[in-house]
């Protein structure tokens, strides 16, 4: 996160780069679209589970277990191969993320510690803490250097502290830059991905933009592909600011495209058809 000395506000200071205003107000606009849907004032608690849901899935799918929705549904054991295991901690995460909103902008740190715990459900004494420096990272989906453990650990606090003083950046650049750190950072000794795309999650849903969960950010990830996510992760580990605007807006597709599968949801509880 290309950030120090920017601004007194770095955040705020990525919320002004080209294309990034433009694509804050059509994440807006999409997040309205379905929050204004007439299914959402009866059953917005079902379109919350089921966001929940196919959110872990996309999740899942960027990290190798791309699970046909139904599968994720018939399926009740997730012990059983290395896909399986993937499915099971994102859909634990996503169940998770709920209960640490409130957590969130007192202390990131605990809430990413208890993601680990959570996404990697092992008593390994590397699990719910930040790595040290030797200890491997498994984590296929990004091959970019490894940054060290103390540089990790460094810019964690950084990014902790960007949060717990919060600002005025607009909720989608503030998620864009957590998921993108964490990407970059792969703090813990596994599921950095999905952890990253959890706390993009719970940033979108605590600031108010999503706070029903109903547009799940990690649906688009997985619609627009892996290869679109990781060359717009390149833009963003660049730290140049057209990298950094092209990963903002494509965090801001995923949520808009989170949010269309959303709306499509209500519609099929329209027709009777869920």
């Amino acid at each position: 996160m290309s950030t120090t000395g920017a601004a007194a506000d770095p955040l705020a200071a990525l919320g002004s780069l080209p294309g990034v205003p433009e694509s804050v107000e059509s994440v807006r606009k999409a997040v309205d679209r379905t929050y204004g849907h007439r299914i959402m004032r009866r059953r917005s608690n079902e379109i919350t589970s089921e966001a929940a849901l196919r959110g872990a899935r996309g999740s899942a799918a960027l990290s190798g277990a791309d699970w046909a929705l139904e599968e994720v549904r018939r399926r009740t054991d997730f012990s059983g191969d290395d896909e399986a295991r993937v499915m099971g901690a994102s859909l634990r995460l996503t169940a998770e993320a709920g209960q640490l909103l409130s957590i969130w902008r007192q202390s990131p740190l605990r809430v990413l510690a208890r993601l680990h715990l959570v996404a990697a459900a092992s008593d390994d004494d590397r699990v719910g803490r930040p790595r040290q420096g030797g200890e491997p990272v498994d984590e296929p989906l990004v091959e970019l250097p490894l940054p060290s453990a103390a540089e990790a650990h460094g810019r964690l606090e950084g990014l902790s502290e960007l949060i717990i003083a919060g600002g005025s950046a607009p909720a989608l650049v503030t998620a864009a830059v957590v998921h993108g750190e964490l990407l970059a950072l792969r703090p813990f000794t596994s599921h950095n991905g999905l952890i990253a795309r959890t706390a993009e999650r719970i940033v979108l849903v605590g600031s108010g933009l999503d706070p029903k969960s109903v547009c799940p950010a990690e649906v688009g990830h997985a619609e627009l592909g892996r290869a679109a996510y990781l060359a717009a992760f390149d833009g963003y580990v660049s730290g140049t600011p057209d990298g950094m605007a092209a990963w903002i807006a494509h965090c801001g597709k995923a949520v808009e495209l989170g949010a269309r599968e959303s709306t499509a949801v209500c519609e099929a509880l329209q027709r009777g058809a869920a």
